[in-house]
């Protein structure tokens, strides 16, 4: 595994051509002064950014017009003088003047359009026309383009006493510009086909990136090499089809999630989940920014990068905050200083980052994020800590096992559940989950028979006693229709279905917004029982994913606590509280994160500005081993154990924005 420093920062310096004197105000003392207030041992710095320019005297690159020094150098230099690695970042798929120059190097669509993703900047915009974030044109590595980064990763290579390469948005779209219709022609690619150009896409990028790697490394063998945009798209599908490696083509792992703005404080836990235990160092980066990348002037309070920091750890991650250089190149002190506060407090806590989840509740994910996010935000919000199904681990370690609501099951998942089932596995299956991918067969038994998919856009549930605890006794409103499955006579009908009178069209309406209920049953059920399977026949977790309805989760987390009763860790905290389960085996020890501080809505932001503190919160951990003691960390003192059979509980004093609570055996 390549060494990573634990904290870091990542310094942008996409800088205009319009702007003079760049890189005149730079000094390697107070260059080296924030690193030192900030407490960061490793700093991403920039070699060429999204307008095209370079920041060292490159000769196949082109020079920032107004910088008269080599401020990669100086900045090389300087960082290593006080013991900080600094890899060099590359821009690869925005590049703006290189895409001015040179419009063949663009990524075209089937119809032969420059990509991006504001379509103004291909349509010869109004110069003096506000431009919109991300207003950035494709770029494909390929051709004259690919020489070009390849030549000035050399030049880096070779001029520079490297820690590594970080090279930036390397997971562009499908491709059909000239160089890529002629390589797929010549590979035997069908560029008409969307599967077979998709699939010579990531063909593409994966040979960029290994010409890339083989370069770095005949120079510096331990050198870092990531390439942004690579763990997201593998994530969320793109690189996942049957051989693709490139995610592993990095040498860590790096989890750009900017919580403010970027899909919420709830986003990491997933990610972190998915690339844990594939032996590579985890980064998790947001920023010091009020919003996200790019901005001049924007700050977190340093309660909030210190609250990010914790969370980080508590997921087994490396923090990396994100800041931006001033285009005169002198640091902000205000933003070093909020981050050397946080980073004062991992200093304390950095020895717990390698450690890796341990849960007894599985989450198989569907790869639709709507219905994964959504029950892994219910579980995070009823504090259940979980862990995702891998197909190369046994499923016998999880008590129980969730199917979130999507069709994702070929022939051999569906054998191997109904195994894990017969060997006494627990399964909550939900919506579509329950049918093969392909076809419309059941995939798990759940004592029904499939009858079909909604017959209306809405619906209503009425919860059975077993899971009514908390929910209303009246009908409530589905935004998604359910799944029709008719029951078998074995199975046991745990909460039944109102269908609306009709969708609203313009035809009929009724009031303001949705039909109500008819007053007769469904013949299909909400929810039911076979043996130690439960199924809901809602996507519940796309539903709270898009409403946030209490009731639905309750619905979620009751039938849920049918199958899992032997959680790994339970604590009794509000539902904004958070609560992982690390382990170390090598250390002997369990740590338990407690964290609390609540997100706020403000404008389009989520804020983090306040850390009530919570007293005597009840924590209960379930683990194989004998735990012989019981410490607060930081703090160091000990607290009291008792045994409830295989249940240990113990009573955490005080937790202010992060508790952690090591077990050792």
């Amino acid at each position: 595994m390549v060494y990573q420093p634990t904290r870091q920062v990542h310094l942008d310096f996409h800088t205009s051509e319009h702007i003079p004197g760049v890189g005149s105000r730079f000094s390697k003392a107070q260059f080296q002064q924030a690193l030192q207030l900030g407490r960061v041992n490793a700093i991403n710095i920039f070699a060429k950014c999204h307008h095209s320019w370079s920041y060292y005297p490159t000769k196949v690159g082109m020079v920032h017009p107004t910088l008269e020094f080599d401020l990669v150098g100086a900045q090389i230099e300087a960082c290593h003088e006080i013991g900080v690695r600094c890899p060099v970042y590359v821009t690869v798929g925005w590049s703006a003047t290189d895409a001015a120059m040179h419009p063949e190097w663009a990524v075209r669509d089937i119809e032969g359009r420059p990509s991006s993703r504001d379509k103004g900047a291909v349509n010869n915009p109004d110069p003096g026309a506000p431009r919109p974030f991300g207003s950035w044109i494709d770029l494909c590595p390929s051709g004259e383009y690919l020489d070009l980064i390849l030549a000035q990763s050399r030049e880096l290579c070779e001029w520079y006493p490297l820690d590594g390469l970080w090279y930036d948005i390397t997971s562009g779209p499908v491709c059909y510009c000239d160089n890529c219709r002629r390589g797929m022609a010549a590979e035997g690619y069908d560029v008409n086909d969307p599967a077979q150009a998709l699939a010579y896409n990531r063909l593409k990028w994966t040979r960029f990136m290994e010409a890339c790697n083989a370069q770095l490394h005949s120079y510096h063998p331990e050198g870092t090499v990531f390439y942004n945009g690579t763990t997201v798209m593998y994530l969320d599908g793109v690189h996942t089809a049957p051989g693709s490696h490139i995610p592993h083509l990095n040498t860590h792992y790096e989890l750009e999630d900017l919580p403010t703005t970027w899909g919420g404080y709830d986003k990491l836990s997933m990610r972190a989940k998915f690339f844990a235990r594939r032996e590579r160092p985890m980064i998790a980066m947001s920023g010091k920014f009020h919003t996200s990348w790019g901005e001049f002037g924007g700050f977190k309070h340093p309660d909030a990068i210190r609250y990010e920091t914790a969370t980080m750890v508590a997921h087994g991650c490396i923090p990396c905050f994100g800041d931006q250089l001033h285009p005169a190149g002198e640091m902000d002190l205000e933003t070093y200083r909020s981050i050397g506060e946080a980073y004062a407090y991992l200093e304390q806590i950095e020895d717990m980052i390698d450690a890796e989840c341990y849960a007894t509740l599985g989450v198989w994910r569907t790869g639709v994020e709507a219905h994964d996010q959504g029950v892994v935000n219910m579980l995070l919000e009823a504090h259940y800590d979980y862990d995702l199904v891998r197909p190369d681990e046994p499923l016998s370690r999880y008590e129980a096992i969730i199917l979130t609501g999507g069709r994702c099951l070929t022939d051999a998942d569906a054998a191997r559940l109904a195994a894990y089932v017969s060997q006494g596995g627990k399964v909550l299956v939900l919506g579509e989950s329950a049918l093969l991918a392909d076809r419309d067969a059941l995939a798990v038994n759940i004592g029904a028979d499939y009858v079909g998919s909604a017959r209306y856009a809405q619906d209503y549930t009425v919860a059975g006693e077993l899971l009514r605890a908390g929910i209303v006794g009246s009908p409530f409103l589905n935004d998604l229709a359910a799944v029709r499955m008719a029951p078998r006579a074995d199975a046991e009908v745990l909460a039944a279905i109102h269908e609306p009178y009709f969708d609203r069209t313009y035809g009929r309406y009724c009031s303001h917004r949705n039909t109500p209920n008819r007053l007769e049953l469904a013949e299909h059920p909400a929810a039911l029982r076979q043996g130690s399977v439960v199924y809901l026949a809602h996507p519940l977790g796309m539903i709270y994913h898009r409403g946030g309805a209490r009731v639905h989760r309750d619905l979620f987390i009751n039938a849920l606590r049918l199958l899992h009763t032997r959680p790994a860790v339970a604590a009794n905290l509000p539902s904004a509280g958070r609560v992982t389960l690390m382990h170390q085996p090598a250390q002997r020890r369990y740590i338990a994160h407690l964290m609390y501080a609540p997100p706020l809505q403000r404008g389009n932001c989520l804020v983090i500005e306040d850390l009530p503190p919570l007293h005597d919160v009840e924590l209960t951990v379930c683990v194989p081993q004998t735990i012989a003691a019981a410490t607060l960390a930081p703090q160091g003192a000990t607290l009291a154990l008792a045994a409830d059979g295989d249940a240990l509980h113990l009573t955490v004093p005080q937790v202010v924005g992060h508790q952690a609570v090591v077990l050792a055996y």
